[in-house]
């Protein structure tokens, strides 16, 4: 007779009491747990050139720019994930360890998370009703995708080496391509 697997869940008072004294990150999805892995150089540069971008135009702003170690819930979803950069408005204490109202988030591809960041992340990203904009960016070549709110996310603008900047509607923006390339891609 077969037998099933019987799959382990844990709830999110448990999840977010592990990543506290979690070496590793982990992301949440619906009781179950995933290790994060690590990133490129590449990688980083990408996402701290964007991140450097948009903190510098969002000073004075009553928004904050987050990097990769803050995470976001998803209620709807019951799940957490750690976007490489996220943009939100919404008041929290400095104690905080998640968000649940961004307005931009930006996901940096690598081979081992492009899957789960075009389909998982993108389908559970749309529940949050404050998200304006969600940036998928390629670390290794001059391409960018912005997934734009209108009626649903029916929005796609795709931004390459033929183009100076990419527009982001969420914080008032046009940042330049050899901004987000800066270190990488010359």
């Amino acid at each position: 007779m077969a037998k099933h697997a019987v799959i382990e869940t844990i709830s999110v008072a448990d999840y977010l009491a592990g990543e506290e004294i979690a070496e590793v990150r982990h992301e949440y999805v619906a009781g179950q747990v995933f290790a994060m892995v690590g990133a490129t150089r590449g990688h980083n540069l990408v996402a701290g050139n964007v991140f450097a971008f948009l903190r510098r135009h969002l000073r004075g702003s009553p928004c904050s720019t987050y990097m990769s170690d803050m995470k976001v819930r998803i209620e709807a979803a019951d799940a957490f994930y750690y976007p490489d950069v996220m943009v939100s408005c919404e008041v929290l204490p400095l104690d905080a360890v998640y968000l649940e109202q961004p307005i931009l988030i930006v996901e940096v591809l690598s081979p081992s998370t492009e899957n789960i960041d075009r389909r998982e992340k993108w389908l559970n990203y749309q529940k949050l009703s404050s998200l304006r904009e969600y940036v998928l960016v390629s670390p290794d070549a001059l391409q960018v995708e912005v997934y734009r709110q209108g009626d649903g996310f029916t929005g796609l603008d795709c931004y390459d080496a033929t183009d100076e900047a990419v527009t982001l509607t969420s914080v008032d923006a046009r940042m330049p391509l050899a901004e987000i390339y800066a270190g990488v891609l010359a």
